[in-house]
């Protein structure tokens, strides 16, 4: 006896909104979370390779938090680097820095550094807006709320 395997359907496909409030949160743990709900893991029904997760909103980015044994210091030793494609055109930014400035680049980073790195993972990754302050655009309707 054959047993089929189930793959959902499009429109069998529901996407719910979830907010985080990211005050006070550890930024790995946060991001394996976020990862978790963008990907889909969270529900009965996934399949890996089909884009079953929901959107996800991140409000009160800039009051994240980091941890480890250099804490106090992993603030500035935590560098990020990005290229302008120019020669000597490599910029590089601490965490401190990055949390002052754009607050949604450092979680953003790390929630895509837990996504696959492929045509799925960029298009699962549109589906995560991040505030670095407690206000968002985004009219929810019935948010679930992720603690």
């Amino acid at each position: 006896m054959q047993q089929k395997t189930y793959y959902p359907k499009a429109a069998e496909i529901q996407r719910d909104w979830v907010l985080v409030d990211a005050e006070g949160q550890t930024l790995g743990r946060l991001a394996a979370r976020i990862a978790h709900v963008l990907l889909g893991k969270h529900k009965p029904s996934f399949t890996p390779g089909v884009e079953l997760g929901d959107f996800v909103v991140v409000v009160n980015a800039s009051k994240v938090t980091v941890t480890g044994t250099k804490t106090s210091s992993k603030l500035t030793t935590k560098l990020y680097n990005h290229h302008s494609g120019y020669p000597g055109g490599l910029k590089t930014i601490s965490l401190r820095d990055q949390l002052q400035t754009y607050p949604d680049r450092a979680l953003r980073d790390a929630v895509w550094g837990m996504l696959p790195h492929n045509r799925m993972g960029r298009a699962v990754l549109k589906r995560l807006k991040i505030y670095g302050g407690a206000e968002h655009p985004h009219a929810v309707q019935n948010p679930q709320v992720l603690k």
